[in-house]
């Protein structure tokens, strides 16, 4: 397989140069730790529609969910259409919820809504939880790097890792979710660019479906039965509504009618985008058969069939789609560490200033601690069957007391406790014992621990103070947000904001045509090209519908 050439590592030096200039915009507008963590309850929905879309894809799409359709074909895309329901789920039942709750991290509910105990326990708990999933995340861009460049596994995870570490200290959340909208347009781009010349490879789609009839089936292989489908779906609808990143994204918008605008864009987000991602990988199966890898399909196609320059956007488009969802998980982890821990036990009279220098020093720890462990994963068997472990152990227990709880109001702090104990052994123990099929056991881990979380609830009292805060924190998420307590944007910022990304969008447009012209010769070339031009377009459009001018210069009348 060839690797990256010269020409390749510039574009991807230039798009990342980017990247960081919209890293160091935000970091200049941070003023408090609500800012770092939250964006001041001030982040646009359609912005954070997409972040939370790229925190759903990371280079594990391009890597494990490619295997699958290099492997079985439409199933691919039938298993990571399993995102689209809980984004539903949220956007009708519990978004309003949490944008009503006014927290600052996912944890800090909790003991409102159970106790301070069960605050650390999901504080810890949790924390392990996604120190484990975000090594598989690192992992899987370690496998993308390594099928690419020419460095070692061990240097593909070092230089990505410490890459997204530095980009998530700089800016806090709302750098992340501008910096997710930017790559998020990028990686379409991109990942639109690769269809047609891999459709084209094959001798068109007809003839692609001729080949390979079993790869266009939706419900082919052993993972389209039924009962596997239906749990896998049930898994994920409470492990993404559990998810810290998925959770903050909701409480960071200003009202209800934001949180519904947002579950459902990023549910047609995941609803559409899966065939194109996955199509490559499928033609893959017949330009590269035999892969010793499956795994590496996606990057192996395109490696194939990109010329220089625009192979390195490429990569960059695909590490940035890992890069987005880290940051964002960067993020959420170290609000918990900051704000659930550092604050409430170490030092309670902290300053904003001091607060936000904890918080990105806790960035360093855990991106050092997810480098050094994604070292490892391939020990589990590769990227997807990591994942669907770690959640059966530890993602389900810890997510059913923490959605559930938030709209059943009789289950109590007893209950969560049990659940998160009698989830992670029983979900140990059928995991080591052969005896079990995983859609079996995952059924059984789920139900047990719905019913422990509601019997508890039942049977086990809860002492009249800690019943009068939950009925006092019901009464908060029950009622609609007054107008007073709706934040409102900065003009000033929201100018900026609408420069910024006119900035972004135009210079990657640039990047793309400069990189398309050594190959204009060539399909790849021509296509590349208009992609830029179609970039540079959509800057000048934005930039003309929100401000109405293409002055880059605040007016008088923003100044006042």
């Amino acid at each position: 397989m060839s690797t990256l050439q010269t020409l390749d590592y510039v574009s991807i030096g230039i798009y990342l140069l980017i990247m960081a200039g919209v890293g160091l915009f935000f970091g200049w507008f941070i003023k408090d730790i609500k800012d770092y963590f939250k964006g001041g309850n001030a982040i646009p929905w359609g912005i954070s529609a997409i972040s939370n879309f790229m925190g759903s894809l990371s280079t594990f799409v391009f890597v494990a969910y490619a295997g699958i359709a290099y492997k079985s074909g439409l199933i691919g895309v039938t298993i990571l259409w399993s995102a689209v329901i809980p984004f539903i789920f949220a956007a009708l039942i519990i978004g309003k919820r949490w944008v009503r709750s006014r927290i600052l991290t996912p944890i800090e509910y909790l003991e409102t809504r159970f106790n301070g105990n069960i605050r650390q326990l999901f504080g810890w708990t949790g924390l392990g939880m996604r120190f484990l999933d975000n090594m598989v995340r690192q992992y899987a861009m370690g496998i993308f790097l390594v099928a690419a460049t020419d460095m070692s596994f061990m240097e593909a995870i070092l230089l990505s890792g410490v890459i997204t570490t530095l980009f998530t200290i700089v800016g806090g959340v709302w750098a992340v979710v501008v910096m997710d909208t930017l790559q998020f347009i990028i990686l379409i781009f991109v990942s639109v660019l690769l269809v047609p010349l891999s459709l084209e490879a094959t001798g068109g789609l007809g003839n692609l479906m001729e080949k390979l009839p079993s790869h266009f089936e939706f419900f082919s292989g052993p993972k389209g039965q039924s009962v596997w489908l239906m749990v896998y779906f049930i898994m994920i609808l409470f492990k993404y509504n559990g998810n810290w990143v998925f959770i903050q994204r909701f409480y960071s918008v200003k009202d209800e009618k934001s949180t519904r605008k947002l579950g459902f864009l990023s549910a047609a987000l995941l609803l559409v985008f899966p065939i194109i991602f996955l199509l490559p990988a499928i033609a893959a199966a017949d330009i590269l058969p035999n892969l010793a890898d499956p795994e590496q399909a996606y990057v192996a196609v395109a490696v194939h069939l990109l010329p220089a320059g625009l192979l390195g956007l490429m990569i960059a488009a695909m590490f940035s789609a890992t890069m987005s969802s880290l940051n964002s998980e960067f993020n959420v982890m170290s609000a918990v560490l900051t704000n659930d821990i550092y604050k409430r036990l170490i030092n309670p009279n902290a300053t904003d200033k001091q607060l936000i220098f904890v918080a990105r020093l806790n960035i360093v720890m855990v991106g050092g601690i997810v480098m050094t462990g994604a070292l490892f994963v391939g020990q589990l068997g590769g990227a997807f069957e990591a994942n669907k472990i770690l959640t059966g152990l530890f993602a389900i227990p810890l997510a059913i007391p923490l959605v559930l709880g938030m709209l059943f109001k009789k289950t109590n702090s007893m209950g969560a406790f049990f659940t998160v104990l009698v989830g992670i052994f029983t979900g140990l123990f059928l995991t080591i014992s052969s005896d079990f099929p995983w859609e079996l056991a995952t059924l059984i881990q789920i139900v047990s621990c719905i019913v422990v979380f509601f019997i508890s609830g039942l049977l086990l009292p809860t002492e009249s103070r800690q019943k009068r805060k939950v009925d006092g924190f019901f009464k908060k998420i029950n009622t609609p947000l007054r107008e007073d307590e709706i934040e409102k944007a900065d003009p000033k910022f929201n100018l900026a904001l609408i420069n910024l990304f006119a900035i972004a969008i135009g210079a990657s447009g640039l990047l793309f045509c400069a990189m398309s012209i050594p190959s204009m010769d060539q399909d790849s070339g021509k296509i590349a090209f208009g992609i830029g031009v179609a970039c540079i377009l959509l800057a000048a459009f934005l930039k003309w519908h929100f401000t109405g001018t293409f002055n880059f210069k605040p007016s008088t009348e923003n100044e006042e």
